[in-house]
């Protein structure tokens, strides 16, 4: 294999990303705040708990078990091959260019497509915080202040990791530690009988995704997998992050286990506070509930909750640019992309152009869907969960196909390397066919209308993959050099880039 089809870091002579700007700490807060646990569960409990009932922290649960796996292959394939196109980079080592740059793809418009949605729900918690009721329901305004959230993000950004570190730093924090203190405040009015609303006991039943049968589980699962979604920005700053070949990987396995600690605790709490109904019947108002459980019950604290639900977005709307914008620099120094997406600031070393194309697309997206159909914003949170559960089913079998020489070496290399990512990858190919023929049915989506006869959340979802791929076959026609790459396995070496010299160097996987 030639170095020229399987080189991943750019040229000599042209500037890197600045390596040991963050460690394992910074890594693992970018992978939280990608999650926005906050707003996550702001988002999502209503229509969880319209899934399955008091089960929804069996849901959160189960939920957790393909992510693991999932981040159990994003570690051992960072071990060989630290690229931040992470899904990009790996499945066109494993599986060839075309299965590659599709997973490239699936991952850039998970970002493009959200970060709107996130800007304003950090916007509009941010004034209900202040008491501005009447500003944050102000369409215009909260457009406006939207794109201006996203600007500075996106500046903050491109300014440097390490500053996006620290601000994550803070914001992770008084996120993490509000949740748990509503937590601890909700449990407190349950046990104590001063709730204002049906409040139920919490039980260990409620720990069993199917403890109300199958109906919903498939829904509510890929609830569970959108509020997991996120983790692995840290290893989308694998190139930036000191001791490159374990801190990313671990920092994503991490952020994962204390995803799950914060959203049962949560979870547990808001079903035990507000009970079954009031959630069933509030499930279409995602961005209020919090707002009526922490005014409800909280009193003159209850901008604790509306701050770190504000925070949460603010925070992801950042990092939710980082794997966008990582994947776009890896797949433009690759050659599967115009090279100018490949632009490092010679000042800040981080990818200018890419990030600004990033926002530029989410701002369009944000405010050409925003003024058609307000219910399309969140349709489009609904068909999110597809283009997750691709490219993290596509990574997990690319680390079996990319290690399997070495499957056989040792049974925690079996487990861990091979039967654990395919089958985490299993389960969400398993949720994805589940969820495309849910979707189908436009009674399934916030929107409630059909779309071409079905339901709209499908038609984003296979519109997104289809445009995809007419970019793909014209960027081949134009011009077929990352097309020469041939799929390889962890034993063969991978050509690196010396970060001192600009000296290419083969190394052993």
């Amino acid at each position: 294999m030639s170095e020229d089809t399987i080189a991943a870091r750019p040229p000599a002579g042209q500037t890197g990303l600045k390596p040991n700007a963050i460690g394992f700490l910074d890594a693992m807060v970018i992978g939280l705040a990608s999650t926005s646990p906050a707003y996550t569960i702001a988002a999502i409990i209503g229509g969880l708990v319209a899934f399955s009932g008091v089960h929804a922290p069996g849901i959160m649960l189960a939920s957790f078990i393909p992510m693991l796996l999932i981040a159990s292959a994003f570690y051992y394939l960072n071990t060989v091959d630290q690229d931040c196109g992470t899904t990009f980079s790996w499945v066109t080592r494993a599986m060839g260019p075309w299965l590659g740059w599709i997973g490239g793809w699936a991952i850039a418009m998970t970002g493009v497509l959200i970060v709107g949605s996130l800007a304003e729900v950090g916007v509009r918690y941010s004034l209900l915080t202040f008491g501005l009721e009447d500003a944050a329901y102000d369409p215009v305004l909260i457009r406006v202040l939207t794109v201006v959230l996203i600007l500075v993000m996106t500046a903050i950004c491109v300014w440097g990791t390490e500053i996006s570190a620290r601000l994550q730093n803070v914001l992770i924090v008084f996120q993490v530690l509000s949740l748990l203190a509503f937590a601890v405040f909700a449990l407190v009015l349950v046990f104590s009988g001063d709730s204002p609303f049906d409040s139920l006991t919490p039980s260990w039943e409620w720990l069993n995704p199917f403890g109300g049968g199958w109906e919903g589980v498939t829904a509510g699962l890929l609830l569970g997998v959108f509020a997991y979604w996120g983790w692995e920005s840290a290893v989308n700053l694998t190139e930036e992050t000191t001791n490159s070949t374990q801190a990313p990987g671990k920092a994503a396995i991490w952020s994962t286990i204390v995803l799950l600690a914060t959203y049962l605790s949560v979870t547990i709490a808001v079903v035990a506070l507000a009970g079954e109904s009031f959630l069933a019947e509030n499930a279409d108002e995602e961005d209020a509930i919090f707002q009526i459980l922490a005014s409800e019950t909280m009193g003159p604290w209850a901008w604790v909750v509306m701050l770190s639900v504000a925070t949460s977005a603010i925070a992801s709307t950042q990092t939710t640019i980082i794997p966008a914008s990582r994947t776009g620099l890896s797949m433009a120094r690759r050659g599967a992309l115009p090279k100018t997406f490949g632009h490092i600031h010679p000042r800040f070393r981080t990818p200018d152009v890419s990030t600004w194309w990033v926002a530029g697309i989410a701002i369009a997206y944000y405010l050409v869907v925003g003024l058609l159909s307000e219910t399309a914003l969140w349709d489009t949170l609904t068909a999110l969960g597809l283009l997750i559960a691709f490219y993290y089913a596509l990574t997990g079998i690319a680390c079996a196909v990319y290690f399997r020489k070495r499957l056989t070496r040792s049974v925690k290399s079996f487990l861990l390397i091979g039967v654990g990512p395919v089958l985490g990858s299993l389960m969400l190919l398993w949720l994805l066919v589940a969820a495309i023929i849910d979707y189908g049915n436009p009674e399934n989506s916030y929107t409630e209308t059909p779309w071409f006869g079905v339901g709209p959340p499908l038609v984003i979802g296979v519109g997104i993959f289809l445009t995809g791929i007419v970019l793909m076959i014209v960027w081949y026609f134009r011009d077929r050099r990352f097309w020469a790459e041939r799929p390889s396995t962890a034993e063969q070496p991978i050509v690196r880039i010396d970060a001192t010299t600009g000296r290419r160097e083969g190394t052993d996987a």
